[in-house]
């Protein structure tokens, strides 16, 4: 293999006999283009072809080897980008290292084997391409990361049935954990993800675990192969962009944890993206140990989606507080906005204050939202009437300092009390559900069809539009045990109703400001 050292001691070389025979007034002018050149070199020699490593393009050769052992050179030898070209690059695990991309040009496709054995099973996570306490590394370029999830978590299906793998194959599905990620990533700095397609992952699509400094710009995720297919994972990681992406997965787009609570995942920015799910468009607070803070979600689309445009739940005995959504379109998807503190560990409540919302435009359809969907929302939530827009604390923890401004949506209507009735006089009969996993389906039957807001304080409308196509038996919204509420600018259209659009049941100090 070409060596730079060699190269560089025959470049040297070569220039002292070549000063010896020059002038002075020459050697200065010589010595720049000598720096030139091999400042030129240098560069040029941070792209490593893959070929150089007999990697295989073909799409049967198993490369694994042959691209940990480039990724280890490039590593060791100063960092740079192991290029991709043209093909299809079949491999395990690989894990990449500090100041070492992978840089896939259009046209290149790096495929996970059909193997399971061809797996590493890390801290917890298997995965296609690992990275543990690295810095400075990426994956970029126009080129594809195909996981082939769903043969894989076939093949693992018929290993646990054979008891050649230990799994409780619950759900008829193996354990996410067992089951290849494309990405996964833990205690790295400065990483970038751009340019890409990451596709077909048999579990989650990717995560970023206890990272920092982390770009993902530009990426097209396909996400629907298998069970839990998120689209990207966000744990217990500070300083984070996700800007200018296609999310289309089978479980949530964008979805954020704290999965312990030692970390607070924090400084997330979030801008410019376009999700469709099964679940939810854009997510935090499933796992809620530590916590969220300083997140800032802007100008994203969300649509034809079964859950909530945004999710924020904070049950496991962390906080969320100081988001902040601006710019949100939500369209045919199945609710827009849910918060939710709840107890899923017994004495660990959450604590959730401090969100900002204003600037969003959402429409609720009468039908599911994720109708031919290779994997839909669970049927179980199923039927109900169109469940409201809802922030939910508990009587001992309330959700604090919530405002919506300069927000429309709107609902089908026709609720039907004969269906399943939750009226204004059974108020009461909602109930807690503190341990329950936190979606906005979770209550069933709700007494509101625009807005139901419980045990809260601080809540502020301001230029709130709720629009029901068809007359509803419920109030538009619904306010029980919150203490200081102000709706300024309230508009509520619904045909054949005259009745006031709020009914408070055991709250106070509740506020109507008109135009």
């Amino acid at each position: 293999m070409f060596k730079t050292k060699l190269f560089r001691g025959i470049i040297f070389k070569e220039m002292k006999n070549c000063i010896r025979k020059i002038s002075n007034k020459k050697i200065i002018a010589f010595s720049i283009c000598i720096f030139l050149i091999l400042f030129t070199f240098r560069i040029n020699a941070r792209d490593y072809n893959t070929s150089l490593f007999g990697i295989k393009s073909n799409g049967t050769t198993l490369n694994t080897n042959s691209i940990q052992k480039a990724i280890d050179f490039i590593h060791e030898n100063g960092g740079g980008r192991l290029v991709f070209y043209v093909g299809r690059y079949l491999t395990g695990s690989i894990h990449l290292k500090s100041n070492v991309t992978i840089q896939l040009e259009e046209g290149a496709v790096l495929v996970g084997s059909t193997n399971p054995f061809d797996y590493e099973h890390i801290t917890g996570w298997t995965a296609l391409i690992f990275a543990h306490d690295q810095q400075n590394i990426g994956i970029t370029g126009k080129g594809i990361i195909d996981g082939q999830g769903f043969i894989v978590a076939t093949n693992l299906v018929n290993l646990i049935q054979n008891g050649v793998v230990k799994d409780p194959l619950r759900n008829d599905r193996p354990s996410e954990t067992i089951r290849p990620l494309n990405i996964y990533f833990r205690g790295c700095k400065n990483i970038t993800i751009r340019g890409i397609t990451l596709k077909n992952p048999a579990s989650w699509n990717q995560e970023y675990d206890q990272c920092r400094n982390v770009i993902i710009d530009r990426i097209i995720v396909d996400s629907k192969s298998y069970w839990n297919n998120d689209g990207v994972d966000i744990v217990d990681c500070d300083s984070v962009s996700v800007t200018n992406s296609y999310f289309d997965s089978a479980d949530d787009g964008i979805c954020l944890k704290s999965h312990s609570a030692d970390f607070i995942c924090m400084n997330v920015y979030i801008h410019n993206n376009t999700v469709r799910t099964s679940a939810n468009g854009i997510k935090f607070g499933t796992a809620s140990y530590g916590g969220f803070r300083n997140i800032k979600i802007i100008k994203n689309l969300v649509f034809d989606t079964y859950r909530s445009a945004i999710t924020f739940a904070a049950v496991d005995g962390g906080i969320v507080e100081d988001v902040i959504v601006d710019s949100l379109r939500s369209i045919n998807t199945g609710n827009v906005i849910f918060l939710r503190i709840g107890e899923r560990r017994a004495g660990k409540k959450g604590k959730m204050s401090n969100i900002n919302i204003s600037n969003v435009y959402g429409e609720v359809p009468l039908t599911k939202p994720d109708a031919g969907y290779n994997y839909e929302g669970p049927v179980e939530d199923m039927p109900r009437n169109v469940s409201p827009a809802s922030i939910v604390g508990m009587p001992d923890a309330l959700i604090q300092n919530v405002s919506l401004r300069n927000v429309e949506i709107h609902y089908p209507g026709g609720g039907n009390p004969a269906f399943a009735q939750v009226g204004l006089d059974e108020l009461q009969k909602v109930p807690e559900l503190p341990s329950n996993y936190p979606e906005f389906s979770m209550f069933k039957e709700l007494p509101a069809w625009g807005f139901y807001i419980r045990h809260a304080e601080g809540i502020t409308f301001e230029n709130v539009t709720l629009i029901c196509e068809k007359k509803d038996y419920r109030k538009a919204i619904v306010l029980d045990d919150v203490a200081g509420a102000t709706f300024k600018s309230l508009k509520v259209v619904q045909p054949g109703s005259n009745n006031e659009p709020v009914f408070s049941f055991r709250s106070r100090s509740v506020t109507f400001i008109k135009n």
